[in-house]
C-alpha cells in the first residue's frame, strides 16, 4: 500500500509530516509513503494578520481539497490551526503524542518577558499572545510578525524586534536550540498547541484505521477539553483565547482565558474533571468564562477583526 500525505510547504510542516510518516511506517514496514506539498492561502498572504484574512482555516482548506479529490489520503496539520468543527466529510483521524505546548521567547535580553526593557518591540502573529503579553507588560509594543520560523528568526536577527514569540514545539521539531519556554502560568498556550492532527476523509476506513495506530489517548483527552471550551465559546483559531489541559493520574486540569486584544482585561477559569469528561469539562469552563463576561470580549474582538 502507498499513502500520499498532504502537507504545507513550510520547513516545519514538512518536518512534522515526515515525523508522522516515519511513526506510521514503524508499525507497518511494508507501507510506502509520499508527500504532496501544497502552498495555502494562509502561507501566501503574509502582509496581514490572520484575523483580518479570515482565520487559520486558510491553512487547512487547500489540504482538505487534496483529500476530497483523491490526490492525498491523509493531511498533517498543527492542531492549533484546525477549526473546532471540521467540514462535513472529514474526520480528525488521529492525534499523536503532544510535544512541548508552551510558547517560547527568543530575546536579545535575559530574564524572559519581565526582563525586557521598557518599550520593547515584540513580534508575534497571535492575538492570544499579544493580549497576554500586554496584560503582563503594557509598556511593550507587540507588532504583527508572520511567516515561517526561519523567516521570523531572520527578522529578529536583523534587529527588527527586541524579542519574538514562537511555539516551543516548532523550534524543537526543527532542531533549533533557541528561545526560552514560558511557564503557562505566565502565558497560557493556544488550544492544541504542540499537538499534531491527522485529517482524513470520513469514509476512508482503511486510512482511518492506519492513522489510529499512532493515536495518543492522553493527548486526545487533553485537546478534547481544550477544543470543547473554544467550541462553546464560539471562538475561532485567531481569537484572543487560550486553553490548556493536562492529564495526571486519570484527571484533567483545564485552564482557559479570554482577553481583550490590548490586554486591559483578562478573564480566567480553571476546573478539574475525569479523563472521560473532557468535552463536559471544556463546556463547564467555557460557561464560567461566559458568566464572567467573555462574550463581551469576544464580540469586541469580532467587531475589530
Amino acid at each position: 500500500m502507498r499513502i500520499i500525505f498532504a502537507s504545507r510547504k513550510s520547513s516545519l510542516a514538512r518536518r512534522q509530516t515526515e515525523w508522522v510518516m516515519a511513526a506510521i511506517r514503524a508499525g507497518h514496514p511494508g507501507l510506502k509513503t509520499g508527500v504532496l506539498a501544497l502552498s495555502t492561502r494562509g502561507d501566501e498572504l503574509l502582509d496581514r494578520s490572520l484575523a483580518v484574512l479570515g482565520g487559520k482555516g486558510l491553512f487547512i482548506k487547500t489540504l482538505e481539497e487534496a483529500l476530497a479529490d483523491g490526490r492525498a489520503r491523509l493531511a498533517v496539520n498543527s492542531l492549533k490551526d484546525m477549526p473546532t468543527q471540521l467540514e462535513p466529510g472529514f474526520r480528525l483521524a488521529a492525534v499523536p503524542v503532544r510535544a512541548d505546548p508552551r510558547d517560547s521567547l527568543v530575546s536579545h535580553y535575559p530574564g524572559g518577558l519581565l526582563g525586557l526593557p521598557a518599550g520593547a518591540r515584540i513580534g508575534s502573529a497571535s492575538l492570544r499572545r499579544r493580549a497576554q503579553v500586554l496584560a503582563l507588560r503594557p509598556d511593550c509594543r507587540v507588532d504583527v510578525l508572520r511567516g515561517g520560523v526561519g523567516t521570523r528568526l531572520e527578522r529578529f536577527d536583523a534587529g527588527e524586534f527586541d524579542a519574538i514569540l514562537l511555539a516551543a514545539a516548532g523550534l524543537e521539531r526543527l532542531g533549533i536550540a533557541r528561545g526560552e519556554p514560558i511557564d503557562p502560568d505566565q502565558l497560557l498556550p493556544a488550544p492544541g498547541q504542540g499537538a499534531l492532527a491527522l485529517e482524513a476523509r470520513a469514509d476512508d476506513a482503511e486510512v482511518l484505521a492506519l492513522a489510529a495506530t499512532i493515536e495518543d489517548p492522553l493527548t486526545r483527552d487533553a485537546i478534547r477539553a481544550e477544543r470543547s471550551c473554544c467550541r462553546v465559546l464560539g471562538a475561532g483559531c485567531t481569537s484572543p483565547v487560550a486553553a490548556y489541559a493536562t492529564v495526571t493520574a486519570g484527571r484533567i486540569r483545564l485552564r482557559a482565558l479570554v482577553a481583550r486584544e490590548d490586554g486591559r482585561r483578562v478573564i480566567r477559569a480553571e476546573r478539574y474533571g475525569g479523563r472521560a469528561m473532557g468535552a463536559e469539562l471544556g463546556a463547564a469552563v467555557a460557561g464560567e468564562l461566559l458568566e464572567r463576561g467573555a462574550a463581551e470580549l469576544l464580540n469586541l474582538h469580532a467587531g475589530t477583526a
